[in-house]
């Protein structure tokens, strides 16, 4: 095997095991969280009686949750009405989210509901599921928007405005509150990035402080490797390895994320599934590395992607060392080498990431 493939190998393997440790360090980490501080949102602030928040476990046949608003800030007060369905459903109930934000609803007969939140100043708010026997149903953090913005969005808001919105939002997606995320999106229907928009995740993604460190990282490691060993050692062999290092990472992310995808109308974001069968999902998933969305919503073979991955391969035979450049046959092995890799993160991203990313679009709150 062709010495960059080793080095391909050897970060694929590193990916693995630093993903392994952020996922059993991420229990620490949200069990050390902070409470959110408590902001009134207007109203009642005494819950229903009808409706007590359980003090421990919540209990079975119960739906529970919290009010939040777009800042993290839980929100007191706020009118929480149960209805169920059916032409037997029991009468509505209603509560108030207490200074925790919270609610709950004991003794709930099984089958669909429908949640509606209400607060002075604030966006109506609908939440609809299903609970089964015995289950004790957590709608996870309910999030709340002013009135007047949303209003304005959902009236007048246009494609691009839609799609600007989103990025803004992705770009807060970060692992942990620390490794970047935003080429993935947890809206099934999300509009499509403009050509600028993909310049500028790839920008962002590309100059992030936690992109050099990790590249630092590597290129460490492969010194005391000493892999490539034309660079030789010291201060100036490490500075030739990062900055290969870097060098491959930026032309793989800016060419395959912004320059092909804006000539080929393609999505370069990963499209977060959550829903069916493990086996379904896991597909999805490796498809993923070979096909994308175009803008146009339809599913097409990922051209941006695997050219891209082909020309930074190309590229990186013009920094590597003279006695580590193979031609194309070095190009194609770290072309195949990438798009497994690209397999391995997108499982990761449809079962792991998006349970340690803290803060998530506000469409995607409810979602599994």
């Amino acid at each position: 095997m062709h010495r960059a493939a080793r080095r391909q190998m050897l970060k694929f393997c590193q990916l693995l095991v630093v993903l392994v440790l952020l996922t059993l360090g991420s229990r620490a980490w949200t069990q050390q969280a902070a409470p959110p501080p408590v902001k009134p949102a207007g109203g009642p602030q005494t819950l229903n009686p009808a409706a007590p928040t359980a003090p421990g476990a919540p209990l079975p046949n119960s739906i529970h949750g919290i009010v939040a608003g777009q800042d993290g800030e839980v929100y007191e007060g706020v009118r929480v009405v149960l209805t169920a369905a059916g032409s037997n459903a029991a009468p509505a109930r209603t509560a108030t989210t207490d200074s925790n934000g919270a609610f709950n609803f004991a003794d709930v007969p099984s089958g669909a509901f429908q949640l509606t939140f209400t607060s002075s100043g604030f966006v109506t708010r609908t939440v609809t599921g299903v609970l089964n026997p015995g289950e004790s149903y957590d709608a996870r953090a309910v999030v709340l928007s002013v009135a007047v913005t949303t209003t304005d969005v959902r009236v007048t808001a246009s494609r691009a405005e839609i799609a600007l919105e989103q990025v803004h939002e992705e770009e807060q997606q970060r692992v942990l509150g620390v490794v970047p995320n935003y080429f993935v999106t947890y809206v099934p229907n999300a509009a499509p990035l403009t050509a600028r928009e993909k310049y500028a995740l790839s920008w962002k993604t590309s100059v992030d402080p936690v992109i050099f460190l990790a590249v630092g990282a590597f290129a460490g490691i492969e010194q005391a490797a000493n892999t490539f060993s034309g660079y030789g050692q010291g201060a100036q062999g490490y500075g030739k390895r990062f900055g290969a290092g870097y060098a491959y990472a930026f032309s793989n992310t800016m060419i395959g994320s912004a320059v092909l995808p804006a000539i080929f109308k393609q999505d370069p974001r990963y499209f977060y599934k959550g829903t069916g069968t493990i086996r379904s999902r896991a597909f999805y998933a490796i498809a993923n590395s070979v096909i994308c969305k175009g803008d146009n919503g339809r599913w097409q073979a990922n051209y941006s992607a695997i050219l891209g991955s082909l020309a930074a391969g190309g590229l990186s035979n013009l920094y590597y060392p003279a006695s580590d450049r193979n031609g194309v046959a070095l190009t194609f092995d770290n072309t195949l080498i990438g798009t497994g890799e690209g397999a391995i993160e997108n499982l990761f991203q449809e079962f792991v990431i998006r349970k340690l990313t803290p803060r998530l679009p506000h469409s995607a709150q409810s979602n599994p």
